[in-house]
């Protein structure tokens, strides 16, 4: 059998996606993917209509690029009430995790399971190897500037609307399944199950980028 390798680029990534739609792995999309095709009410569009503020910033997030989409988030809070003399309640942040950065959405016991510091190459901040643990969730030392405020976890508290990119899940769960000779549905169940509070897992990431502009949201590309 053949060494199957994460797709290291979006060339390869929209491949495999291919794939995974002939292969039937495009079945295991949520219901909520069919429904939203039928109707103009379904999970994600409710999660749409959630994005708060007046004024609204998305990140587009597909590559990690050193977690800068958090730092950038924390930014928008920190300056954008004063600049345009709102309270934080009216500064509605979306942060759209794809691609590469989808490992940012799922806790530890799957980074820790599934090897996923070593599959993705993003390295733990004290050991400096492979990480075991999302170092992002919690520890702003993993960031290129330290903000406590910053990690990922402060920002869901802080009413930032993550999402988690369906098809992403589906295509490297089940390379990952492949390599460790395990089932893919298993595989993708147990990162469905291991998305952290407060991320909604969407159809994918563009759609969800697509969504959130249609909403009012500012687009930056933030990796």
């Amino acid at each position: 059998m053949s060494d199957p390798k994460i797709p290291a680029n979006r060339r390869e990534f929209l491949g495999a996606a291919a794939t995974a739609a002939v292969t039937g792995l495009g079945a295991m999309m949520p219901v909520t993917a069919v429904q939203a095709a039928a109707s103009p009410s379904t999970d994600f569009t409710r999660w749409l209509e959630s994005i708060p503020g007046t004024q609204k910033q998305l990140y587009d997030m597909p590559e990690l690029n050193g977690g800068m989409g958090l730092l950038w988030s924390f930014a928008f809070f920190l300056t954008g009430a004063p600049a345009y003399g709102l309270p934080e309640s009216e500064l509605g942040v979306v942060l759209v995790l794809r691609h590469n950065s989808i490992p940012l959405a799922l806790n530890d016991s799957a980074w820790a399971k599934y090897r996923l510091g070593e599959v993705f190459k993003i390295n733990d901040p004290d050991t400096k190897a492979p990480a075991l643990r999302n170092p992002f969730y919690l520890d702003a030392r993993a960031l290129p500037v330290p903000i406590a405020d910053a990690t990922l976890q402060k920002l869901i508290a802080r009413g930032v609307k993550v999402a988690a990119c369906n098809l992403a899940m589906t295509v490297y769960s089940g390379v990952v399944a492949q390599k460790m000779g395990l089932k893919a549905d298993d595989v993708k169940k147990d990162w469905t199950d291991a998305v952290l509070p407060g991320i909604q897992i969407v159809p994918s990431g563009v759609v969800a980028c697509n969504g959130a502009v249609s909403r009012g949201c500012t687009y930056v590309f933030a990796g």
